[in-house]
């Protein structure tokens, strides 16, 4: 098939490379615009658009993708198809009708569950046990067309998101790949999907990712797990003096066993245990003590949590606010 290709991150990319050695053609890819990025706000291409000029496929970058002169543009890529993976805006009907055989999104959940622009953090901040990717057929409504193919992915405990988002990524190829394959020979089967299961996923940013200490232990596990590496859950600091006020992400968590004497440590949610510059950081939460593996304060590098303690002028008053 002749496939206009929409996406922008690194999760696009396995898809694209499977449909390339599936003998697909990639009649163009549409991404985002350049934006500056970073501290020292440098143009920045989009890992999409990247792979599109190192394999000589025309690149569109619209504005809107509702534009009028950006459609034309499109038709006359004369596409069979359009594959959308992790694009970053809507698509106007226009634009999902543009092609004779619709667009097919690659979506990272089992549809119903999860809809929206963050599926795979909040599988693990949700504590699911099991994720996947759909690939379905795009209408109008967020994340509501049809289903033609899914694959499972078991989230173990220690599953973060950025392992999770490597593993759906390459699914999601393998997965496109046969529903095409069933396009193409009459074989594929649209599953129309059950609203009234469905579920949200909404997208996360720097202040939903706060810590929220009060949360039991393996709640707290969840939100940390779930936003490496990004958003990164952090957390400020009261004490030391000299860092009062500035912030902490924090990494690897592990939830702790009750303490020997069989008691519940009587203490405020965010309390630090123990800041030990051999076995890192525990916390207090709303239930359990948790320990936090890796840490990474602001304007640093992430490192573990032992090595930070160990820089710090006396572990011992180490709070957070």
């Amino acid at each position: 098939m002749r496939v206009l290709f929409w996406g922008t991150p690194e999760f696009g990319l396995p898809s694209l490379e499977a449909m390339r050695r599936a003998g697909h053609d990639i009649a163009g890819v549409v991404t985002n615009p350049d934006r500056p990025a970073g501290r020292g706000r440098r143009t920045r291409t989009s890992p999409v658009k990247a792979w599109a000029l190192e394999a000589g496929v025309p690149v569109l970058q619209p504005e809107r993708p509702g534009d009028e002169t950006f459609l034309a543009a499109a038709r006359r890529r004369r596409p069979d198809i359009s594959v959308v993976a992790a694009y970053g805006r809507l698509l106007p009907p226009a634009a999902l009708d543009l092609p004779p055989l619709g667009s097919l999104n690659v979506h990272a959940s089992l549809l119903p569950a999860l809809r929206g622009a963050a599926p795979i953090n909040w599988a693990i901040i949700r504590g699911h046990r099991e994720s996947g990717v759909s690939i379905q057929r795009m209408v109008a409504a967020l994340d509501a067309g049809p289903v033609l193919g899914q694959t499972r992915i078991p989230i173990p405990a220690a599953m973060t998101a950025g392992e999770l988002y490597a593993e759906a990524a390459e699914a999601g190829g393998a997965r496109l790949v046969a529903v095409l394959e069933d396009l193409a020979s009459g074989r594929a089967v649209e599953r129309a999907q059950d609203d009234a299961r469905a579920t949200w996923a909404p997208k996360l940013d720097r202040e939903t990712a706060r810590i929220d200490w009060s949360l039991p232990a393996a709640e707290v596990a969840n939100w940390l797990r779930g936003c490496d590496p990004w958003p990164a859950a952090w957390t400020s600091l009261a004490a030391p003096a000299a860092l009062a006020g500035r912030t902490l992400q924090c990494f690897e968590p592990r939830v702790d066993g009750p303490p020997a004497d069989g008691g519940q440590p009587d203490t405020e949610p965010g309390t630090v245990v123990r800041a030990d510059p051999v076995r890192g950081l525990r916390v207090a939460t709303g239930s359990g003590t948790l320990t936090v593996g890796a840490v990474k304060p602001a304007g640093r590098r992430r490192m573990s949590a032992a090595e930070w303690v160990r820089g710090l002028p006396d572990p011992k008053e180490v709070r957070f606010a």
